[in-house]
């Protein structure tokens, strides 16, 4: 069995470099537009080039995304825009509008591509048109299961490859392939601007009744018909390499660097246990603890081992669980002092009690008791965002450690 690459989600430069310490082997992105993520941060011309030499740096591959749905108007700029990433180095695009990758191919002749979910890939026929065409990586339906998944891989080439979404939000939508946001408050999904009306309230209004709001549930449970649970895989690492799929994908390039840290490092963790022991794998519980410790919705398998139902769904509220606030951001460490400068998230006051964690390590927990401000006076409390701090540490820490502490809520 190969192991499978862990492909991380980067939506701005700081993101990219979290991922990359905290272990994935691949990093996906995307520039300032075309790339389906609106309100990402994305990466400036500029930002890329950083941002694939850092990554190159410690053997990460970099993918950038292009899977948006080209109209008549895009196709001068989007031209423009590939001459001038040509030469970044970028290890593969994902895309799903054929035109965009007719284009990709057509200014940047080897260019690998990777099928991008939104191109909605179900069968292995389809798959092979794809290959016929120049695709290396199909970034697989989500609706399909896991014997579907091992189907397309028995009957495709055997340098194609498999990727496929392990963990994070889910659309209600067929693979993202969603109209409600245009149709609802005219932006589009597939051009990057979704505002996710699948997780909104609804209730059923008959036409001659304006103003009377019925309950679309019969129950107690809330009216939240289009809210799915979040994928989590991470309990099924074993099946998931059997199958064949040689990328395991996180979603979340909208997400925090906390997000990253921490989901990358426990499937980090959860991948390289297997690989080191396969016949005598056990899970370890403390990856889904650290997965909970992050703000999340509600964990579903996907339709990867049935098709979801009802308690698949959330019908009581679209709210994340957080569990925990994410403080802080180490820049860097004194050995001979132990002090920490700290770049604060949150606020944080002295006294408090906080979980340390970083690439490749346990968490370890303390109280703050000394906390210096900038100009190195004793403080109490930092409420500022981003001031930098100086905090005593029990045990040496390193750049782009995370500092939590918990909240009052359960996971």
């Amino acid at each position: 069995m190969n192991k499978p690459e862990l492909l991380a989600p980067a939506g701005d430069l700081e993101k990219l470099k979290i991922a990359v310490m905290y272990g994935a082997d691949a990093v996906y992105f995307g520039g300032e537009g075309f790339s389906l993520r609106a309100g990402a941060g994305n990466f400036t011309l500029e930002e890329l080039k950083e941002g694939i030499e850092f990554a190159h740096s410690h053997n990460v591959k970099c993918h950038m995304t292009l899977n948006f749905f080209a109209h008549n108007e895009d196709i001068g700029p989007f031209i423009n825009y590939l001459k001038s990433v040509k030469d970044l180095g970028i290890d593969a695009f994902i895309a799903a509008d054929p035109g965009v990758i007719d284009m990709i191919l057509e200014i940047i002749p080897d260019a690998e591509i990777h099928l991008s979910t939104q191109a909605n890939m179900t069968n292995y026929r389809t798959a092979k048109f794809w290959y016929n065409r120049g695709v290396k990586r199909l970034v697989l339906a989500r609706e399909l299961n896991l014997d579907e998944i091992k189907e397309v891989r028995q009957n495709i080439p055997d340098d194609m490859e498999i990727e496929s979404f392990v963990h994070g939000a889910m659309c209600i939508s067929y693979s993202g392939r969603c109209l409600l946001s245009n149709f609802m408050i005219e932006r589009d999904a597939n051009r990057g601007m979704c505002a996710h009306p699948c997780r909104w309230k609804y209730a059923l209004v008959e036409e001659q009744r304006p103003g009377e709001y019925y309950p679309i549930e019969e129950d107690d449970r809330g009216t939240y018909i289009l809210n799915s649970k979040d994928l989590c895989l991470i309990e099924h690492i074993p099946e998931l390499v059997k199958s064949g799929i040689s990328s395991f994908k996180i979603e979340g390039r909208m997400k925090s660097v906390f997000y990253v840290a921490a989901v990358v490092s426990a499937y980090r963790k959860a991948i390289d246990s297997y690989f080191s022991d396969t016949e005598n794998y056990k899970f370890n519980f403390e990856w889904m603890e650290e997965l909970c410790k992050v703000s999340h919705r509600e964990f579903t398998t996907g339709f990867y081992f049935h098709t979801p139902d009802n308690k698949d769904q959330n019908y009581r509220t679209s709210q994340y669980t957080r569990e925990y606030s994410f403080v802080g951001i180490v820049k860097s460490y004194d050995e001979a002092t132990g002090m920490a400068t700290v770049e604060q998230r949150n606020k944080m006051v002295l006294g408090d009690e906080i979980e340390v964690f970083g690439p490749n390590t346990d968490f370890f927990v303390q109280d703050i008791k000394k906390m210096y401000n900038e100009e190195g006076e004793a403080i109490e409390s930092a409420p500022h965002p981003q001031q930098i701090l100086k905090i005593k540490m029990k045990n040496p820490v390193k750049p782009f450690f995370m500092i939590r502490k918990r909240k009052d809520t359960k996971c």
